[in-house]
């Protein structure tokens, strides 16, 4: 199976979501990618002790897509390695009576990876230029000045609204956070294949909901706001990376790559070394303890 490279789903200039492929051939079986993505959780799990140690830096990874893309098997097949005090998995449902009586963005910030460690969002920030687009009526929760209705919006509401996250991850990144965001891109026929299976095996009919179905019909305005906030907010600060989710396997692997690539030129993250007075005792201290027994 060929090397992945992270450029190759890096999104550096304007891109057209219809024309992006959403299975990624390869050489190679699901075992194969399978054993790759093994290879580099135990290289990222242990690179990510360093990074702890290191207490400079925190990781914050946006997992966003359509439902069924996979994130949550993602999250549990690539991050399975990691010390569990290394990451917390945070994942953005509807806002609460508490969430609501701040900004959009203020449960985010709440939520953001502490030094050294690793943060995931399963559906970010970005829910509120995809979801509340499309379903605009939900702005009216949040109880803002001057908007008592749908037509109360501005017309440059959402442009807003994207400027404030470019912003909002600009500072984040100046202040230490690495920030990662992928986009898993599923084709809406494996899509209708992922909600079939779940009504037809009976230990997957939990994960149906009716909501699925409601949300699938709005499957082309869901990619043209997908299309339109990736193009805006890609930047060197939090580049979006689109990554084909027809398969699970790959996908997994893939993202786990580019986390991997990324943090290798994070070169200055390493283990501090003890204080030369502590050093130079290290032979003192050791035969304190021997003696103990």
């Amino acid at each position: 199976m060929k090397s992945i490279d992270p450029n190759d789903f890096k999104v550096t200039e304007k891109i057209k979501l219809s024309k992006i492929p959403t299975l990624l051939k390869v050489n190679g079986d699901d075992d194969d990618k399978i054993e790759k993505l093994d290879k580099v959780q135990s290289k990222l799990s242990k690179q990510q002790d360093t990074m702890y140690a290191h207490n400079r830096y925190g990781v914050l990874i946006c997992l966003q897509g359509m439902d069924t893309s996979g994130k949550d098997s993602l999250i549990r097949e690539v991050f399975k390695e990691f010390n569990p005090r290394g990451v917390v998995v945070h994942s953005f449902k509807t806002p609460t009576s508490t969430e609501l009586e701040h900004d959009y963005l203020w449960r985010h910030y709440m939520a953001l990876p502490e030094k050294g460690k690793y943060a995931i969002f399963n559906r970010t920030h970005y829910e509120n230029v995809l979801v509340t687009r499309v379903h605009p009526e939900f702005i009216l929760a949040e109880n803002l000045p001057e908007i008592e209705t749908v037509e109360d919006i501005p017309k440059d509401f959402w442009k807003d609204r994207i400027e404030q996250i470019n912003n909002f991850e600009k500072h984040i990144s100046q202040n230490g956070i690495i920030v990662l965001k992928f986009y898993l891109h599923l084709s809406k026929e494996e899509q209708r294949q992922r909600l079939l299976r779940r009504l037809e095996k009976e230990k997957h009919n939990w994960k149906f909901s009716l909501g699925d179905l409601k949300e699938r019909g709005h499957w082309d305005e869901y990619q043209e706001y997908y299309e339109e906030a990736i193009n805006k907010t890609s930047t060197k600060d939090a580049p979006w990376y689109i990554v084909p989710a027809d398969d699970k396997e790959m996908a997994r692997y893939i993202v786990a790559k580019i986390i991997w690539e990324v943090m290798q030129k994070h070169t200055d993250i390493k283990e501090p070394e003890l204080p030369e007075d502590i050093q130079e005792n290290i032979g003192i201290y050791k035969k304190q303890l021997e003696n103990e027994s």
